[in-house]
Protein backbone atom coordinates (compact mmCIF):
# COMPACT_ATOMS: atom_id res chain seq x y z
CA UNK A 1 0.00 0.00 0.00
CA UNK A 2 1.55 3.67 -1.03
CA UNK A 3 0.23 7.29 -0.41
CA UNK A 4 1.49 8.63 -3.65
CA UNK A 5 2.02 12.40 -3.70
CA UNK A 6 0.66 13.89 -6.09
CA UNK A 7 1.14 17.44 -5.61
CA UNK A 8 3.71 18.08 -8.36
CA UNK A 9 1.12 18.32 -11.04
CA UNK A 10 -0.17 21.42 -9.78
CA UNK A 11 2.66 23.12 -10.95
CA UNK A 12 0.98 23.22 -14.53
CA UNK A 13 -3.01 24.59 -15.58
CA UNK A 14 -3.92 22.28 -17.81
CA UNK A 15 -4.19 18.60 -18.22
CA UNK A 16 -3.57 18.08 -14.17
CA UNK A 17 -5.50 14.85 -14.24
CA UNK A 18 -3.33 13.04 -17.30
CA UNK A 19 0.04 14.25 -15.71
CA UNK A 20 -1.40 12.62 -12.46
CA UNK A 21 -1.96 9.16 -14.19
CA UNK A 22 1.64 9.57 -15.48
CA UNK A 23 3.28 9.87 -12.11
CA UNK A 24 1.10 7.25 -10.69
CA UNK A 25 2.81 5.07 -12.99
CA UNK A 26 6.28 6.19 -12.86
CA UNK A 27 5.96 6.23 -9.26
CA UNK A 28 4.90 2.59 -8.68
CA UNK A 29 7.15 1.16 -11.84
CA UNK A 30 9.87 3.05 -9.64
CA UNK A 31 9.25 1.81 -6.59
CA UNK A 32 7.99 -2.07 -7.16
CA UNK A 33 10.62 -2.25 -9.75
CA UNK A 34 8.00 -2.91 -12.36
CA UNK A 35 8.21 -4.00 -16.11
CA UNK A 36 4.13 -3.00 -16.84
CA UNK A 37 1.95 -1.40 -14.85
CA UNK A 38 -1.61 -2.14 -14.83
CA UNK A 39 -3.35 0.92 -13.53
CA UNK A 40 -7.58 -0.02 -12.32
CA UNK A 41 -10.55 1.59 -13.17
CA UNK A 42 -11.54 2.37 -9.40
CA UNK A 43 -8.13 4.82 -9.30
CA UNK A 44 -8.58 6.28 -12.61
CA UNK A 45 -12.42 7.37 -11.89
CA UNK A 46 -10.91 8.58 -8.15
CA UNK A 47 -8.49 11.27 -10.19
CA UNK A 48 -10.64 12.28 -12.51
CA UNK A 49 -13.78 12.63 -9.89
CA UNK A 50 -13.22 16.78 -9.66
CA UNK A 51 -12.60 17.03 -13.16
CA UNK A 52 -9.68 17.36 -15.38
CA UNK A 53 -8.09 20.27 -13.61
CA UNK A 54 -8.44 19.53 -10.04
CA UNK A 55 -6.72 16.33 -9.16
CA UNK A 56 -6.62 14.77 -5.65
CA UNK A 57 -3.31 15.97 -4.35
CA UNK A 58 -2.36 12.43 -2.95
CA UNK A 59 -3.68 9.22 -3.31
CA UNK A 60 -3.91 5.85 -1.38
CA UNK A 61 -3.06 3.01 -3.78
CA UNK A 62 -2.88 -0.88 -3.25
CA UNK A 63 -0.52 -2.41 -5.72
CA UNK A 64 0.52 -5.99 -6.15
CA UNK A 65 3.01 -7.83 -8.53
CA UNK A 66 2.35 -11.36 -9.91
CA UNK A 67 5.22 -13.48 -11.08
CA UNK A 68 5.51 -11.95 -14.55
CA UNK A 69 6.59 -9.03 -13.51
CA UNK A 70 3.29 -7.22 -13.94
CA UNK A 71 1.90 -4.54 -11.49
CA UNK A 72 -1.68 -4.06 -10.85
CA UNK A 73 -2.64 -0.96 -9.17
CA UNK A 74 -6.07 -0.55 -7.41
CA UNK A 75 -7.49 2.05 -4.79
CA UNK A 76 -7.10 1.11 -1.21
CA UNK A 77 -9.70 0.91 1.32
CA UNK A 78 -10.19 3.62 4.01
CA UNK A 79 -9.71 2.61 7.18
CA UNK A 80 -8.75 -0.59 6.58
CA UNK A 81 -4.91 -1.00 8.13
CA UNK A 82 -2.85 -4.34 6.71
CA UNK A 83 0.84 -5.34 7.34
CA UNK A 84 1.30 -6.85 4.34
Amino acid sequence: IYTVPLGRVWMWRRNRASRAMRLLRDFITRHMKAEEVIIGNDVNEEIYRQGMQKPPRRIRVKAEKDSEGKVTVSLAKRGVETNE
